[in-house]
């Protein structure tokens, strides 16, 4: 005998599946992929390292013009 199968669960198992496969197909169109988004992001954030490394601080900038 068969098993009993709640239909509104199926129905919506069903959906979520189709929108998952449409999704991973919307990401592989579209999407930047995770690792290269990671990549970006700490490429950003060492240059900002580095940018902040090299700033002078305005207080002692002022100190050393003699004035």
């Amino acid at each position: 005998m068969a098993d009993v199968v709640n239909l509104r669960r199926a129905r919506k198992r069903k959906a979520r599946e189709i929108a998952a496969a449409e999704a991973a197909d919307r990401r592989v169109a579209f999407g930047v992929s995770q690792v290269a988004r990671e990549a970006a992001q700490n490429q950003r954030e060492l240059a900002e390292r580095r940018l902040a490394a090299h700033r002078l601080d305005p207080a002692t900038d002022r100190a050393d013009d003699g004035t």
